[in-house]
Formats: structure tokens, C-alpha cells, sequence
């Protein structure tokens, strides 16, 4: 089944683009933030610029690949302080008394209760945008949901009699969800991630588009779009291929975690094996 999952569209779409990022430094390619000359300007896609030039001369193709690093490091950053505030979150309140689960999930719905656009836009306003504070917004704003996951699935897994023995044998709390709990989330967490990395790098190409978001000389893709909106008639590459990169990767990230699903669900590993 693994072997199958390398083959799929979703894992090679989302390992292309981490290829792609982890690769550019390391490429001999030109300074994708050094002004062209005035001849170079707006240039439509050609052999010697595939993607075309923006308005100050620059090829759009470098641009998009030294772009496609932001974009992930935020994706998969973000994402990242997502899963393990929710998590922590989710596990202390499935496992914990009455008292803190109640307290947990009040907390957990007042945040619910403001609209998340609503709170990004209000955190990143408050202080001058940079990658690191796009990256923590947008992680600590989307922790919510993924609580509210995880404390359901606890909810259920403790009930479970290989929980009940440890518990009975003596295990303390901490063992008990390292142990024997957060092993059986582990699939769950998983698909949840990979799902929201595609949803992270929309929230910060809007940021960019915005202006809230990584600043020049900083690359992103929501940026090359805010740039080019200006020229959709005489210059239709500067918004096109930024937003086929922006939405290749949020379906390669989309079928990767239906991919994985797929994969760790042993209904459907049953299933397959008997046809």
C-alpha cells in the first residue's frame, strides 16, 4: 500500500514542490530581486523567459520558484503550531476531568466565535508583517477545530479496553496518552495536517495580496499576483502562474491527504485486499 501512495498524484504534486524549495538556494540561478532593464519589462512567455517578465524586469518563472519556499514554509510552519497546540488542547481536555474539559472547550468557543479572517487580519495589523508573524497567525488562529478533533477521538479511544488495563495497572496520565492515545491519533493528525497546508498557503497569499503579508524583497505568490492585478490585459502571466502554483498545491496537498487517509484506513485496507 505505501509503495502505491508514492505512485499517487497528490504525493508526487506536494514532493515536487518540496524538491523544488529545498533545491533553488542551491541552484546557480540569478538574483530573482535585482531590477532588469527597461527593454525587459513586461516581456510575454518566451525560450528565454517561459514565464514572462514582471514590471521591473524580472523572470516571473525564478520568481515563482524562489516563491514556492515561502509559500510552504508558511504552509507546513503554520500548520505545524496548529496541530500541536490543538492537539495538546484536544488531549488534556478528552483526557482530563469534568471541570477542564469544560473549561477547555469554553475556551475553545470563544475563540471559535470570532470569525478567523477576522483575527488574523486583527493580529497582523497590529504589528509590521514579517514571514515569522504570518507563520504564528496564522498557526495560532486554526488550532480550534483540530481540538475539537482530537478531544472526540479521545473521547472514544479512552473507552477502550487496552486503556481501561493501563490505567488499571497503574500507568500515570502522561504515559497513558503517549503511550496508547495519541499512537491512534496519529493517522488523523496526519490527514488533518496535510489537508490544512494547502488552506495556510491560501491565507497567506491573501495576506500578501493584502499587503499584510511578506514584504518586498520577499517572494510570495500572493504577492506576484497583488503586483500584477494592474496589468490583467497587457500582462496576463503576472497573475496566471502564481495562481495555477497556488492552486496546483493546494489539490496536490488536498489529494495527498485523501491519499493517506486511504492508506492508514483499515476498512479500506480490507477492502481492497479482498477484491
Amino acid at each position: 500500500m505505501f509503495i502505491k501512495l508514492l505512485k499517487k498524484p497528490g504525493f508526487l504534486i506536494s514532493s515536487f514542490l518540496l524538491v523544488l524549495a529545498f533545491l533553488v538556494p542551491l541552484l546557480p540561478l540569478d538574483n530573482p530581486s535585482v531590477l532588469g532593464n527597461a527593454a525587459d519589462k513586461l516581456l510575454s512567455p518566451s525560450f528565454s523567459h517561459p514565464m514572462g517578465t514582471d514590471i521591473h524586469g524580472r523572470d516571473v518563472l525564478l520568481r515563482l520558484m524562489h516563491g514556492s519556499r515561502v509559500s510552504l514554509m508558511v504552509g507546513w510552519v503554520s500548520v505545524l503550531v496548529t496541530i500541536l497546540l490543538g492537539t495538546s488542547v484536544g488531549l488534556a481536555a478528552g483526557l482530563g476531568s469534568h471541570r477542564v474539559d469544560r473549561l477547555l472547550m469554553l475556551i475553545t468557543d470563544l475563540f471559535l466565535a470570532f470569525p478567523r479572517l477576522f483575527l488574523i487580519l486583527l493580529l497582523v495589523s497590529l504589528a509590521s508583517p514579517s514571514l515569522l508573524l504570518v507563520m504564528m497567525v496564522i498557526g495560532l488562529t486554526g488550532w480550534m477545530a483540530v481540538a475539537r478533533l482530537v478531544r472526540a477521538e479521545v473521547l472514544t479511544l479512552r473507552e477502550r479496553d487496552y486503556v481501561h488495563a493501563a490505567q488499571q495497572l497503574g500507568l500515570s496520565p502522561w504515559k497513558v496518552a503517549t503511550h496508547h492515545i495519541l499512537p491512534n491519533l496519529l493517522p488523523i493528525i496526519i490527514v488533518t495536517a496535510a489537508l490544512r497546508v494547502g488552506g495556510a498557503v491560501l491565507t497567506e497569499a491573501f495576506l500578501s495580496f493584502l499587503g499584510l503579508g511578506i514584504q518586498e524583497p520577499g517572494i510570495s505568490w500572493g504577492g506576484m499576483i497583488q503586483q500584477g492585478r494592474g496589468h490583467l490585459l497587457d500582462g496576463w502571466w503576472l497573475t496566471t502562474f502564481p495562481g495555477l502554483a497556488i492552486a496546483l498545491t493546494v489539490i496536490g496537498y488536498n489529494l495527498l491527504a485523501d491519499d493517506i487517509r486511504r492508506h492508514l484506513d483499515p476498512h479500506h485496507q480490507d477492502g481492497s485486499s479482498t477484491k
